[in-house]
């Protein structure tokens, strides 16, 4: 996914703000899923939904107001409940901004439980795995 960097996503100085990055993998995230065919409006409407579990992000060099930035995203683990997603956030001369990663978890909407991926959803998300290395 690649993002523009406009003036709402920075400080005073013109640099990112650290929190905008989170929504950047978010934003990501949800276009990865989407290009592997899963809605995340549609397993809402399905009952479940996903929740963060963790989240590690390290800053290695700041983006800045007028920046292209790309995320790189992946999926590195998953097991009957979790999806562990990995990103690389590159400016557009291929310099590395920022490793982040972030597990999430399957839960039900109604009880807010942790609850098995469905079937269909695990089929599509192990087709992609790529273990961290």
């Amino acid at each position: 996914m690649e993002q523009r960097i406009y003036y709402h996503h920075t400080d005073c100085g013109g640099v990112v703000y650290y929190a905008n990055y989170l929504k950047f993998l978010e934003e990501a995230r949800t276009e990865w899923l989407e290009q592997r065919g899963i809605s995340v409006k549609a397993l809402l409407d399905r009952g479940i939904m996903f929740v963060v579990y963790r989240q590690e992000i390290d800053y290695k060099y700041p983006a800045f107001y007028g920046d292209t930035v790309k995320v790189e995203t992946k999926v590195t683990s998953l097991s009957d409940i979790r999806i562990e997603f990995q990103y690389l956030i590159k400016n557009q001369d291929g310099r590395l901004l920022s490793r982040a990663k972030t597990v999430l978890v399957c839960v039900s909407k109604t009880l807010l439980e942790a609850t098995p991926l469905p079937e269909d959803i695990k089929l599509l998300l192990q087709k992609d795995v790529v273990p961290a290395a």
